[in-house]
């Protein structure tokens, strides 16, 4: 009777299974690597379904990779690259203050640790049957297919874009508010100079003509030495060197021409 001894190993065993394209349950396709750590349990039954650990693995890749994939097309692509809701960061910015927030922040409900567990659970009552028990299983990398992320980029660019140009919109709505304040201030300072400058040159025409007054109004000759002053500047502001003029000998005018003559 010829006996031969197998051995196995009693130490952790590693499985690492190939990306495979799998659609998320919001239609989205996404490459998912995951790994995943097992030991041998019961060493017959183990030789008994898989033989050795070439068969293990052989048999686990068809497990592993059918929970995964079954796990993944139940959920929503959000679920499985978080575990926990995200937070909106308080920002004076206010340029989401009219975008929904469930849409930027949407609500998770199971979680990337919560599907993990999900899998390991329906997997580990596959592998009790092979003698293996399945100690953890993890997603190693979630990635876009390369069509998705060109759509996401572009989607982001145009995001940019449209917030920039919210950013510009604004700015220069600030600058045509800006430069309407400084018209109207300038205007206002204008106007109040303007009315200064009336008030004093008032003030100035009035005391010069007190002056005046009191000056040529010391007796008759002064008071008629006044009036021909102010006649002359009258004549000057009135007449050009185009005018005709029609006088009479009985006028003031006339009798001015005659007493300078």
């Amino acid at each position: 009777l010829i006996e031969d001894a197998t051995f196995f190993e009693k130490r952790f065993l590693e499985w690492d299974g190939d990306a495979n394209q799998v659609p998320t349950k919001d239609k989205r396709f996404i490459w998912v690597d995951t790994y995943a750590r097992w030991r041998i349990s019961d060493p017959l039954l183990f030789f008994q379904r898989v033989r050795d650990e070439r068969g293990a693995q052989a048999r686990l890749d068809d497990i592993l990779d059918g929970e995964t994939r079954n796990a993944v097309a139940k959920h929503d692509l959000v679920e499985l690259v978080r575990s926990s809701n995200r937070v909106p960061a308080k920002s004076s910015d206010s340029t989401l203050a009219d975008e929904n927030l469930e849409d930027v922040f949407p609500t998770i409900k199971y979680g990337r640790e919560k599907i993990t567990r999900e899998i390991l659970e329906a997997a580990q009552k596959r592998t009790q049957e092979l003698g293996v028990e399945l100690l953890d299983i993890r997603f190693k990398r979630i990635n876009y297919v390369e069509e998705v992320q060109r759509k996401i980029y572009e989607r982001m660019i145009t995001e940019r874009k449209r917030i920039a140009e919210k950013y510009r919109s604004e700015g220069q709505g600030e600058a045509s508010r800006i430069l309407g304040q400084k018209e109207r201030e300038l205007k206002k300072i204008q106007s109040e100079a303007y009315r200064t400058a009336q008030q004093i040159r008032g003030q100035a025409d009035a005391q010069a003509t007190q002056i005046y007054a009191s000056a040529y109004d010391r007796n008759a000759e002064t008071r008629d030495f006044y009036r021909f002053l102010k006649t002359l500047e009258t004549y000057k502001t009135t007449f050009s060197d185009k005018d005709w003029l029609i006088l009479t000998t009985d006028g003031d005018f006339y009798k001015l021409l005659q007493r300078v003559k």
